[in-house]
């Protein structure tokens, strides 16, 4: 089975620190894989409140996760402080990919990088609706509409 690749972006556009709780560590006594996407979905959420979103209310819509991979690259482990970089890239005219790094913030250390794709959703209307075009132009000239 061929291993699965992440490029990373020259540049983030959101970056945060999240401390390692006892929650989210397995019997190995490292970082639970369900446990990293715990951590990167807060990385996400935060993302979005620092433009005055939430997940349910980007510019009169929501978010809905369709696909996600991440590749690991060290352990981490309880207490360690995660700095997780968040960056969106790869728009198309319903959702974006949210490319993410996570290192250990005092060492700098890789634990994991991945990407999560979203796509833009009318709960009102139950559909995919086209990204926010005020959304999309934080992130021009890289953003397609």
């Amino acid at each position: 089975m061929a291993r699965i690749q992440i490029d990373l972006p020259d540049r983030f556009d959101f970056s945060t620190d999240i401390t390692l709780y006892l929650s989210h560590i397995n019997y190995g006594n490292h970082l639970d894989n369900a446990m990293l996407l715990t951590v990167v979905s807060e990385a996400r959420l935060r993302f979005l409140k620092s433009m005055g979103y939430t997940e349910l209310n980007v510019e009169g819509v929501g978010i809905i996760v369709c696909d996600a991979a991440l590749q690991y690259r060290s352990e981490a482990h309880h207490g360690e402080v995660m700095r997780v970089t968040v960056a969106a890239c790869d728009f198309n005219k319903y959702g974006c990919d949210l490319v993410w790094q996570m290192t250990e913030a005092e060492s700098g250390r890789e634990v994991a990088r991945g990407k999560t794709g979203i796509l833009f959703f009318d709960y009102a209307a139950s559909k995919v609706t086209r990204v926010p075009e005020g959304f999309a132009a934080r992130f021009a000239p890289q953003a397609v509409t």
